[in-house]
């Protein structure tokens, strides 16, 4: 009988019958011993009633159901992708952690922990191809709604912790929508927009199995998959799943940092690896922190604290080496809001994106990176967000600010101007302005334009 099995699993793995006999060497006592360096990968084998009873022991917060579609993802994830779940299993305690401490602290279920590997398998710097971003893989703006800074030196949605906290409000804001953990696991997924309009086609019900079809599809899957892997999770012993070489959170500490850093300068003054710091900084996206960045640190390994707190003048002093350079990246790449302050222009009948840039005088290729435009086509009312030069950091011309349109010449308002300034710059008066532009006060705002001839 142990011949029989082994030969069978030897099958399953792709050996034929005649080189699966080959394979073994049999001893009176009817053990295998085995010539070859094969390894062999028991896979347990249980009942649906089984399963579904391990997840009814599961069932706290969130309902863990057993439904034929979960079934399905626990195969995939106990059976045939068994080397990614032992990967998620040697990760797990280096996040977990973390987020445990943010559930607990906002009131939500535990379980929520195993949908990061869900939407990232655990990996702080995982992108989708549609620009989501970091371990619960925030889209740009709904990071931005939470408070996910993300700027040309770094991006918050790549930051552990304030991304896993941004995680759990969202969730509740989510949960406070629709009462129900599944459909708020759903729009996580889809947006509560989609999830509504299915429950709308479903004439009203509000379970996630009964809108199910009317889903969009990648969001049919997303909850069974995270019930699975909830699953799979608390059950790898059983499913002969444990890794052996689990990977823990390493200690750390918070430096605060108040000036400009090159992580690679850095890691050169203290002797720290610079793997080390990009490992434990995933959030910042260009190999430095910015001399302007508020509340910024860096989380270091907590063995070389005592030793930077004694060397760190000297460290701080070296780690400036190439701050110029590196600025001058940051304002000229394509696409780059450092150093600028945000207009927004209201398309106008008429405008066309050449003329929006050259009356702004940013670039086109800037214009479209900062609004997301892959061709030309803009329409009417449309807003667009343009970045430009902070007031006082760039020289600004007459010609930068003046534009011209049938006949009459305006002058573009940007941020920083004043009334007096820009009376001066075009010889005029402050009354004269203040008449030709039926203005009251001496209030104006970025992008207005002030007639001035």
């Amino acid at each position: 009988m142990k011949l029989s099995l082994t030969i069978l699993i030897l099958l399953c793995i792709g050996l034929s019958p005649g080189k699966a006999q080959d394979e073994l060497s049999l001893d009176l006592s009817g053990q295998s011993l085995f010539q070859s360096p094969v390894q062999f990968d028991y896979i347990p084998a249980f009942s649906d009633e089984e399963i579904k009873g391990r997840l009814e022991g599961l069932s706290a917060n969130i309902n863990m159901e057993y439904h034929e579609r979960v079934k399905v993802f626990i195969d995939y994830f106990t059976v045939r992708e068994r080397e990614y779940t032992r990967m998620m299993a040697r990760k797990m305690n280096v996040y977990f952690p973390l987020f445990e401490k943010y559930l607990a602290k906002h009131g939500l279920p535990d379980e929520l922990k195993y949908l990061a590997i869900v939407e990232s398998g655990l990996n702080p710097r995982a992108r989708s191809r549609v620009g989501a971003l970091g371990l619960w893989q925030f889209m740009p703006a709904t990071g931005k709604s939470f408070k996910l800074n993300q700027t040309w030196y770094s991006d918050d949605r790549m930051d552990p912790e304030k991304a896993t906290e941004a995680a759990c409000l969202y969730l509740k804001q989510l949960y406070n929508i629709f009462g129900d953990w599944h459909l708020a696991l759903a729009s996580y997924n889809a947006g509560p927009g989609n999830v509504k309009k299915a429950i709308t086609r479903s004439g009203g019900k509000r379970k996630f199995w009964e809108v199910y079809n009317n889903l969009p599809r990648e969001t049919r899957s997303y909850v069974p998959q995270f019930v699975a892997i909830a699953y799979t999770m608390n059950y790898l012993e059983e499913h002969n799943l444990l890794p052996q070489d689990l990977e823990f959170a390493e200690k750390t500490f918070k430096l605060p940092v108040t000036q400009f850093v090159s992580l690679e300068q850095f890691a050169n003054a203290s002797g720290i690896c610079l793997d080390d710091i990009q490992r434990l900084n995933p959030g910042l996206t260009r190999g430095a922190i910015p001399a302007n960045a508020s509340n910024a640190h860096l989380i270091l390994p907590v063995q070389y604290e005592e030793y930077l707190q004694l060397n760190l003048d000297t460290i701080m002093a070296l780690a400036k080496i190439g701050q110029e350079e590196m600025e001058k990246l940051a304002q000229n790449s394509p696409g780059s809001t450092y150093g600028r302050d945000k207009l927004v222009y209201r398309v106008a009948s008429g405008d066309v994106l050449g003329r929006i840039a050259q009356n702004h005088n940013v670039k086109v290729e800037d214009l479209k990176a900062w609004n997301n435009l892959n061709g030309n086509l803009i329409r009417v009312g449309q807003n667009l967000n343009i970045w430009l030069p902070t007031s006082g950091t760039t020289s600004r011309s007459v010609a930068q600010s003046v534009i011209i349109e049938n006949g009459r010449k305006y002058h573009q308002v940007k941020p920083g101007d004043t009334l007096w300034e820009i009376a001066k710059e075009h010889d005029l008066s402050i009354e004269e302005l203040k008449k030709r532009n039926n203005l009251n006060t001496n209030n104006i705002r970025p992008g207005q334009r002030l007639i001035i001839g």
